[in-house]
Order: C-alpha cells, then sequence, then structure tokens
C-alpha cells in the first residue's frame, strides 16, 4: 500500500547546505527561516488560531537525501559516525520515507508564510504539515534516552578581528543575528567526529548569503577566519 503527499510549504532558512546545520532543533535559536505556505493553505484560514501558539512541529522531508533502497542501520553523527545502529533507535537524516521532523519557534504569522526561529532545516526543505506544541502532552518528564542522554558539548568559538567585522556589517545589512548565529551553529562542532583536524586545515559553509571559514588553531576551539559573500 503507498500513499501520496504533498507539500503544504517550503522553507527559506539561514542555512544553504547540510555542513554546519545543528543537529537537532532548538540548538541555535539564532537560526531563522520563512516557512511560506503553497496553494491552497496561503489564504490565512489555514493559520488562524496559530497567533495563541508559541512553538509549531514540523513535519518535513529530507529532500537531499531520499533513497530508493531503505536503509536498516545507520550510522549516527552523534556516535561519531563508526558505529552503526538500527534506524529507528536514531533521527539520523536516512529516514524510510525521508520524513523528519522538528520543533520551531513561532515568531511572527502571516496569510502565507511563518517566521520561525531554532530551526535545523535546509533552504528548499518541503514541509508536509504544521502542529502546534502542546506543552502538557508534548513535555515528558520521565522519557529518558540513553543514546542521546544530553546535548553535545560546545567548544570555544574565537574570531578574527577582520571576520568580526565582517559578520558585523553583514549582520546589518541582512537584519539577522549573524554573530549569534556563526557562534551557535560552530560552537556544536560541525565537523566529523573522526577527523582529527590540523591547525593549517580549513573548513566552510554557507549561512544565508555569506560563506564562513574557519579553522581549529588547537584542539577543541574554533577561530573563525573570514565571513565574505558566498562564491568569492
Amino acid at each position: 500500500m503507498t500513499y501520496n503527499v504533498s507539500p503544504i510549504g517550503f522553507v527559506r532558512s539561514c542555512f544553504k547546505e547540510k555542513f554546519a546545520i545543528p543537529r537537532q532543533p532548538q540548538l541555535a535559536p539564532a537560526a531563522r527561516g520563512v516557512l511560506e505556505l503553497v496553494a491552497p493553505f496561503d489564504q490565512g484560514d489555514a493559520v488562524q488560531g496559530l497567533e495563541q501558539v508559541s512553538h509549531v512541529w514540523l513535519l518535513f522531508l529530507f529532500h537531499q537525501a531520499l533513497e530508493d533502497k531503505p536503509r536498516l542501520k545507520v550510522r549516527p553523527p552523534r556516535l561519531g559516525g563508526n558505529k552503526s545502529m538500527g534506524v529507528f533507535a536514531t533521527r539520523a537524516t536516512h529516514r524510510p520515507n525521508g520524513i523528519g521532523q522538528s520543533v520551531v519557534k513561532l515568531d511572527r504569522i502571516e496569510a502565507d508564510r511563518l517566521w520561525i526561529s531554532g530551526i535545523d532545516l535546509l533552504d528548499g526543505t518541503p514541509v508536509l504539515d504544521i502542529k502546534p506544541y502542546v506543552p502538557y502532552a508534548d513535555i515528558v518528564g520521565s522519557a529518558s534516552n540513553d543514546i542521546a542522554s544530553a546535548a553535545p558539548g560546545l567548544i570555544p568559538v574565537q574570531w578574527a578581528d577582520s571576520a568580526l567585522l565582517q559578520a558585523r556589517d553583514h549582520a546589518l545589512r541582512l537584519d539577522e543575528p549573524l554573530v549569534e548565529l556563526v557562534e551557535q551553529c560552530l560552537a556544536q562542532d560541525p565537523r566529523p567526529a573522526y577527523q582529527i583536524p590540523t591547525a593549517e586545515r580549513e573548513y566552510g559553509a554557507q549561512f544565508w548569503d555569506l560563506d564562513v571559514r574557519w579553522h581549529y588553531p588547537e584542539p577543541g576551539v574554533i577561530r573563525v577566519l573570514e565571513v565574505v559573500p558566498a562564491g568569492k
């Protein structure tokens, strides 16, 4: 038996590529985007009442990780990418039907779009449904998860003086908390856990329309080197 689903909207996100996206929602409060609704959900009726809600669940498709053959086991980044586990014991992007879920903060509502933050969604993500977050039902005080019992540890993020000036200038242009976004994402150390970076090796990711480059001057420390328009 098969079912057909259609997106109710698409996310316009600060994340233009998968690398450096937080591995769970709410880990980077400065990560913002807009969920643009499509017809017939873009006339205002479908979002009536959401002004009473602070957070929503988004059900979406991992549109850049869809696979014809389902995986029974995956290698979660949380475990260093070297240990395999059953797919249903993880939140890996390689899902049997490519479906993900995120709880995001609802910042502003318009008839045809929702302004959201704390996101972990790639630009262009198709959204299948929106559901209000219900604290009394969604918070389970006795819940446990021995695989991921706490948020990942953060590492210090330093800035080259020139990079910080660049980030502040672009933050004003974008009207976005760019410095906070970069720090919150990089502090979670986006590199694969099995890599041992040298001080000479540089990493990069795109946030909004900017390329951010950094390195590890010493183990466990990130230093942002430059923030420049993408492609330059």
